[in-house]
Formats: structure tokens, C-alpha cells, sequence
């Protein structure tokens, strides 16, 4: 298939208060990510690369150490192997995630 309705998807909570889903082709996975107000990532890392980009709400983003608040529009990119964790603001938040090659574990 080449079109999706986000909206036809059903979420798969993937820790507490991160609901993922999923889209893929043979070397890339697409991932809406709606994410609870206050919600925790734990510190992770898995071999894909991974960039991503704020939809809405406020981010917390920890990547390799370095800490940053991301708003709608701010961009980021995550090397395979590096540790990332994430806390999320006062209100709901989005991100779409976007992964090389496609992650098995994720395909829902």
C-alpha cells in the first residue's frame, strides 16, 4: 500500500504514556508517537538511526548527554547506539519518528 490513515492505526503503547504507531517499506519506518503530558522515556539506545520532528506539545529530549526543550517544528537526529531518554511537558505531545533500516521489534 502506499497511503495510510494515520487515524485507521491502532496505537500500541510501547512504555507508559507512549502510544506508537506504526508505517514501513522495506528500509524505512515511519512513527507517529502521541505521548502522555509528563510522560517518561527511559534512557535507551538501539542500532538505528533515528530522526524525528515535533508535531505539538513540549519535549525534554536527552541525546549522548546533551539535553535541549523541543516546541513543534525542531528537528532531531539520533546516531544508532546512542543513549536518548525523553520527558514530556505540561501538555500532550506528538512526534513523528522516523527509523533506518525499519525495526523489527516495532512493527505492529
Amino acid at each position: 500500500m502506499y497511503f495510510h490513515d494515520p487515524s485507521e492505526r491502532e496505537a500500541t503503547e510501547i512504555v507508559p504514556g507512549f502510544r506508537a504507531r506504526t508505517f514501513w517499506g522495506s528500509n524505512l519506518m515511519l512513527v507517529v508517537v502521541d505521548i502522555d503530558a509528563e510522560a517518561v522515556l527511559p534512557n535507551h539506545s538501539h542500532p538505528h538511526e533515528q530522526g524525528g520532528l515535533m508535531v505539538k506539545g513540549e519535549l525534554e529530549l536527552t541525546i549522548g548527554g546533551e539535553k535541549r526543550s523541543l516546541k513543534p517544528g525542531d528537528v532531531y537526529l539520533i546516531p544508532g547506539g546512542v543513549e536518548h531518554s525523553a520527558i514530556a511537558g505540561s501538555e500532550p505531545v506528538q512526534v513523528l519518528d522516523i527509523f533506518t533500516p525499519t525495526r523489527e521489534d516495532m512493527k505492529y
